[in-house]
C-alpha cells in the first residue's frame, strides 16, 4: 500500500500551482540529482526543457517556465526568499546564463531552451523532459507532475499515481472503510490513527514541529494576503480583494504579528454575514498570495490552498477561542489523511480530473478535519468529507489566460463555505442513515474525471477560459 504522509499532502512551496510550478521545480531538482549520481554534472554544457500537454498549454500562466529555471538554479521552493525569485529570473534572462545547481555556469536562453509542446504524453497530462548536452552525448530524463507537487517517472511507477514513501505504516490505509475499521478496532479517532502512522516516519517532536510549521506558514500567508493591496501579476489586472475586505472587518484593535492578529479577530463581530466575509477573506488572502508567486502550503494543491487554512482559521477565531496547538495538529492530520485517500483512489490533479480534484478534495479535507475538532465521530468525519465532495463532482478547471486567478481564487471561498456546511450537516446526522459512503464518492470522482472532456482539465481550452479572453479583462 501507498504510505502517504500528512507532509506529502501539505507541502510548503511557492505559487501559483502545485502541478505546474512546484512539481516541475522539484522535477528539475531531481534531474540535477540524476546528473550528479551518474557523475555527469561536470560535463554538462547545455540544458533544454520540453513541456508537454497541460504544462505547455497553461505553463506561462502557471509560471512553469520560471519554476524549471529556479529548480535548475538550485533554489529550494520551501526556503528560497520569495523576494529574491524575480532577481534570479531576471539575471538568467538578461545574461542568457544559468548557474546550474548554483555551481556551474551554462548558456541558457529561456526563449529557445524551454520548448512548449502542445501534444500530450500518454502517461499523464503534465509531462516534461530535461535534456543535458554533454561533451559527446545527450542525457534525457522525463518526469510527470501528477498534482500536489508529487513528481513521478513512468518507468518507476506501478500505477497511475504512485509516489510513495517506502515505509510500513502500522495502520496501512487505502480506503475510507479501512480507516474506519482501524478507528473502531483501536478505539481511536482518525487523527490518533494518523499520528501513529506518522510516528513510523518521524519522532513525535519532529511531527509536532512540522505540523506547526505548516500551520504557521498558512497563518503568515493569510496575514500577508490580508495586508497587501494592489493588482495581481499576469495581465488579467485582477485587483486583490482580501485587503479591502479585511479593512472593513478588522476593527480598531492594534496588533503587530500574525499571532496577535488572530487574537484581535476573535474580538470582532460574529454575525452570520461577518462570518461569511471572514472565511471568504481568509481564502482570498491565501490564493492572492499564491497567484503572486508567494509562499503557500499545498492543501492538497496550490490552486486550492486557501480552503483548509480558511476553515481552520474559522474554527480558531469563531468556533473555539480556547483551541490550542493540539486542535491545530489534530485538524491538519485529519485533513492530510482524507486527502491521501482521494489521491490513492482518484486524483488531486486538475489536469487529470478538473477542479473537482483540487477544490473538491480540499473542501472534503477541510470538512472532515472541522468535523473531528468539533467533536464528530470517525463515521461523521468521513460523512463530512463525502458531503463536501459530493457537491463538487464535475467541477471543471477553466482558468482564464492559464492563470490561477479567475475563477480559481473565488472557488476557494466556495470550497471553504461548503466544507463548514458539510461538517455541520454531518454533526447533526446519524451515520446509520447515511446513503453514500466516502469510498463510493472517491470512485465516482475518478470515473467523472475519466469521462470529462480534456477541454475542462486545466488546458484553458474550454469553459470560462474560452468564453472570457484577455481582451475582455
Amino acid at each position: 500500500m501507498e504510505c502517504i504522509s500528512v507532509f506529502d499532502m501539505l507541502k510548503i512551496g511557492v505559487g501559483p500551482s502545485s502541478s505546474h510550478t512546484l512539481g516541475p521545480w522539484r522535477a528539475a531538482e531531481q534531474f540535477l540529482k540524476e546528473l550528479k549520481d551518474a557523475e555527469l554534472f561536470n560535463d554538462v554544457t547545455k540544458v533544454t526543457i520540453d513541456l508537454y500537454g497541460s504544462l505547455s498549454l497553461t505553463g506561462i500562466g502557471h509560471a512553469t517556465d520560471l519554476a524549471v529555471m529556479l529548480g535548475l538554479s538550485g533554489a529550494d521552493p520551501e526556503y528560497v526568499p520569495v523576494d529574491e525569485i524575480s532577481g534570479i529570473i531576471d539575471t538568467i534572462k538578461s545574461t542568457n546564463t544559468l548557474i546550474l545547481a548554483g555551481l556551474k555556469a551554462i548558456p541558457f536562453n529561456p526563449a529557445n531552451d524551454i520548448i512548449f509542446n502542445k501534444n500530450f504524453l500518454p502517461f499523464h497530462a503534465n509531462g516534461l523532459k530535461f535534456t543535458a548536452y554533454l561533451n559527446n552525448e545527450l542525457f534525457e530524463s522525463t518526469f510527470y507532475s501528477i498534482g500536489g507537487g508529487f513528481v513521478v517517472k513512468e518507468e518507476t511507477s506501478e500505477n497511475k499515481e504512485n509516489d510513495e514513501i517506502k515505509a510500513t505504516f502500522p495502520f496501512p490505509i487505502d480506503k475510507a472503510t479501512e480507516l474506519l475499521e482501524f478507528c473502531i478496532q483501536e478505539n481511536k479517532s482518525i487523527s490518533e490513527i494518523v499520528y501513529e502512522n506518522e510516528k513510523s516516519l518521524r519522532t513525535e517532536e519532529e511531527i509536532d514541529h512540522e505540523l506547526l510549521r505548516v500551520w504557521n506558514t498558512m497563518l503568515e500567508c493569510m496575514y500577508i494576503g490580508c495586508h497587501t493591496s494592489g493588482t495581481l501579476p499576469g495581465g488579467l489586472n485582477v485587483r486583490r480583494r482580501a485587503f479591502d475586505m479585511h479593512e472593513k472587518l478588522k476593527g480598531d484593535l492594534p496588533y503587530s504579528n500574525p499571532q496577535e492578529w488572530l487574537q484581535t479577530i476573535r474580538k470582532t463581530k460574529v454575525y452570520f454575514r461577518q462570518i461569511l466575509k471572514w472565511v471568504s477573506c481568509f481564502a482570498l488572502a491565501v490564493n492572492e498570495v499564491n497567484a503572486a508567486l508567494g509562499r503557500v502550503v499545498t492543501a492538497p494543491t496550490n490552486g486550492s490552498a486557501g480552503v483548509i487554512p480558511a476553515v481552520l482559521m474559522y474554527y480558531l477565531v469563531i468556533e473555539n477561542h480556547k483551541a490550542s496547538e493540539k486542535e491545530i495538529k489534530q485538524f491538519l492530520m485529519v485533513a492530510g489523511e482524507i486527502g491521501s485517500i482521494f489521491k490513492k483512489g482518484a486524483t488531486i490533479s486538475a489536469a487529470m480530473g478538473g477542479c473537482q480534484a483540487e477544490i473538491g478534495v480540499s473542501s472534503a479535507m477541510a470538512a472532515a478535519a472541522l468535523c473531528e475538532v468539533m467533536g464528530g465521530t470517525p463515521e461523521q468525519v468521513l460523512m463530512a468529507a463525502e458531503i463536501a465532495m459530493e457537491h463538487h463532482l464535475g467541477l471543471t478547471c477553466d482558468p482564464i489566460g492559464g492563470l490561477v486567478q479567475i475563477p480559481c481564487i473565488e472557488r476557494n471561498t466556495m470550497g471553504a463555505i461548503k466544507a463548514i456546511n458539510a461538517a455541520e450537516l454531518a454533526l447533526d446526522t446519524d451515520p446509520k442513515n447515511a446513503k453514500v459512503p466516502l469510498d463510493k464518492v472517491v470512485n465516482t470522482m475518478w470515473q467523472t474525471a475519466k469521462d470529462m472532456n480534456n477541454k475542462y482539465k486545466e488546458t484553458s481550452e474550454g469553459g470560462l477560459a474560452v468564453a472570457v479572453n484577455l481582451a475582455d479583462c
